[in-house]
């Protein structure tokens, strides 16, 4: 009973990763069942028993992705400051994007019109967190006199994204380097010489 239940989470697991290439590459309206259970090496069948449509294996595709960007900024959150934790998350995010692909598939999936939209969203995720850490950032006195999150997070959301999303043409918008000096031009801006309040 236990190797059956076993092999069942392990084809479920190749079914997801098998899904998120086609639905990185292909996008969600091109992807099919077929397309995606041969990617897997298994039946169409063995893919109808885990999946009941190509939506619930976006669905499954998603949610892990959501998964993995919780554990990106839960370790950024780890940073000694907020503003830090901004720059580790967004090397994190775009190297997920890069070197997994169930990560690129669930911002894929959050910005494809042909998918009817679900409970899970990576870029309003993505937002939320950047709005929390930028929040955290002006309680503790870290931005510059005069600077709110109400006025910088716009911003920071709008460039990470739009890494992310020019990043799937052309990778090296996604490189550290691109990414360093983003935040090379940010940071100062951001800081001023804030220093927190003690």
């Amino acid at each position: 009973m236990m190797v059956k239940q076993e092999r069942a989470v392990r084809t479920r697991q190749i079914l997801v990763r098998a899904a998120a290439e086609s639905f990185a590459r292909d996008g969600f309206a091109l992807a099919s069942l077929t397309m995606i259970s041969r990617r897997a090496g298994v039946s169409t069948g063995a893919l109808h028993f885990h999946f009941a449509s190509k939506r619930a294996l976006a669905d499954a595709v998603l949610h892990e992705a959501a998964a993995a960007l919780e554990r990106t900024t839960c370790r950024a959150d780890r940073a000694p400051d907020p503003l830090r934790a901004l720059v580790e998350a967004t090397h994190g995010l775009m190297d997920g994007i890069v070197g997994d692909a169930v990560v690129r598939a669930g911002f894929a999936l959050s910005g494809d019109p042909a998918r009817t939209r679900g409970d899970v969203d990576l870029r309003q995720q993505w937002q939320r967190w950047i709005e929390r850490t930028l929040q955290r950032a002006e309680w503790e006195g870290r931005l510059a006199e005069g600077t709110s999150c109400a006025q910088i997070a716009p911003t920071v959301v709008a460039a990470t994204v739009g890494f992310e999303v020019l990043g799937c043409r052309d990778p090296d918008w996604l490189t550290r380097r691109k990414i360093d000096r983003f935040w090379e031009l940010m940071l100062p801006r951001l800081t001023d010489g804030a220093t927190a309040r003690g």
